[in-house]
């Protein structure tokens, strides 16, 4: 007689995930390890950032299931190991979300979003207290450079080593920029054109925007017109490869045009 499990509920997934991993399960599941998941686990946060872009509320239910079935996975090897539990998984992050929000849960004050990140990160530098020799420890090498380099220069500003206005940051961008084409080699070029990049991101943070996500929506601008393009050259009956400067000029403005997207 086939199994029942309860769908709409995370026992359900429980259930089914423990029953893959059975002896008499899937003999793929059952090969699975914490890191023979770990591209999975991260391919499938982009997929859900991505549904999360394009505003597409039916992808994103799925999307979010496929991490929480990675989440899943990770706790029922750890079950079977004796490494750690769900209970575990659930208590770290309960326990956390109270301790962090002490305007809810205890007797502190925070009238704003902002007041209410600026609480939260004290409180991580408070639990990190002890645990680790830098303010930058901790940071996850995984984690694309954009938003690696947003944490990395956050933490130093909030230790006091921030420019003291906007334009400071953008006088920054302006000298790397200098520096990369005095620069005289490759290595050198890279170098520079590495802190161009990391000044840039500070310039994003002054300005409230994140920089991981800004450069992914000019990367689907930038895809959209293009294939926009694309299809304006075949509807010709020729060749984007064969079009002239000027005609990809005049076509890549009508992409834009057409598309309403931003300058």
């Amino acid at each position: 007689m086939t199994q029942q499990f309860e769908m709409e509920k995370f026992e359900g997934l429980r259930q089914i995930l423990a029953r893959l991993r059975a002896p008499d399960g899937c003999p793929w599941d059952r090969e699975q390890t914490h890191a023979s998941l770990r591209k999975t686990l991260l391919e499938e946060c982009y997929e859900a950032l991505e549904a999360v872009d394009k505003k597409d509320m039916t992808a994103l239910p799925e999307e979010l299931g496929d991490i929480l079935l990675q989440i899943t996975f990770h706790c029922q090897i750890a079950e079977e190991a004796g490494e750690f539990t769900y209970a575990d998984v659930f208590r770290a992050i309960n326990e956390k979300l109270v301790r962090r929000h002490p305007h809810v849960f205890g007797d502190a004050k925070a009238a704003s979003a902002k007041e209410v990140e600026e609480q939260w990160e004290k409180l991580k530098e408070q639990e990190r207290a002890g645990k680790r020799q830098s303010l930058l420890d901790g940071i996850s090498s995984a984690l694309p450079a954009l938003a690696q380099a947003h944490i990395i220069s956050s933490r130093a500003a909030n230790a006091g080593f921030e420019w003291p206005n906007l334009q400071g940051v953008k006088d920054k961008v302006a000298e790397e920029l200098r520096e990369m084409e005095e620069a005289a080699t490759k290595e050198e070029k890279e170098e520079e054109f590495g802190d161009v990049l990391f000044s840039l991101v500070n310039v994003a943070r002054w300005m409230g925007l994140d920089a991981e996500s800004a450069l992914r929506g000019a990367n689907a601008r930038f895809g959209g017109r293009f294939r926009h393009m694309e299809q304006a050259a075949s509807d010709r009956g020729t060749s984007f490869t064969k079009l002239t400067t000027s005609e990809m000029d005049t076509l890549w403005e009508a992409a834009k045009r057409a598309l309403k997207g931003p300058e």
